[in-house]
């Protein structure tokens, strides 16, 4: 999208943020406060956290470094086994598992055990600031590009499969409902 004297485009990725609607913790507090069970999709399902302030100041600093056409990566430390985290806070809310137990409910249709913050063919550059980091993403083909904008100016209502299809031809990490990563049915 990015053109030479236009409006600058500057992307950021990252995971979770703590507190923010869609939280975790905010869902686990909620259940510890009604006796449990605490859910949690799957034992080993990780992902990655930060807080609302530093989500913001990063943010806010990929805008201020952008030139147009970045995509920034936050410095999301390790990730978290949300079992774990269910874990600490039933122990900080003065309680233990035989009190209040983790209910393990299955992988939801296309969700990944780990979060992936950059696709496969993807790598970053460094930039000033130590927990930014620059995504180095593959250019699109244009003709790919062309293709799916005339599709999309023509679809109208279309069948989900034919969606999928199209999606699985232009986005190379995209996987369609059905068998997912790890052999898992999604």
């Amino acid at each position: 999208m990015q053109q030479s004297g236009g409006t600058r485009f500057v992307s950021v990725r990252f995971g979770n943020v703590l507190g923010s609607s869609g939280s975790v913790i905010p869902k686990f507090q909620k259940q510890i406060e009604a006796g449990g069970p605490l859910t949690v999709t799957h034992p080993e399902i990780t992902r990655y956290f930060m807080s609302i302030p530093e989500a913001a100041q990063l943010v806010l600093q990929a805008g201020l470094m952008g030139e147009g056409g970045e995509i920034f990566v936050l410095d999301m430390g390790e990730p978290v086994k949300i079992a774990e985290l269910a874990r600490l806070m039933i122990r900080l809310s003065g309680h233990d598992e035989q009190r209040i137990a983790i209910e393990y409910t299955g992988l939801r249709p296309g969700e990944k055990l780990y979060e992936e913050l950059l696709a496969d063919s993807e790598t970053t550059l460094p930039t000033p600031h130590p927990k930014l980091r620059i995504a180095r993403a593959g250019r699109p083909d244009p003709e790919v590009i062309r293709a799916c904008l005339a599709w999309l100016a023509i679809a109208g209502a279309t069948a989900e499969d034919e969606v999928k299809q199209r999606l699985s031809t232009w986005v190379p990490e995209y996987v369609p409902q059905g068998v997912g990563q790890h052999g898992l049915k999604s």
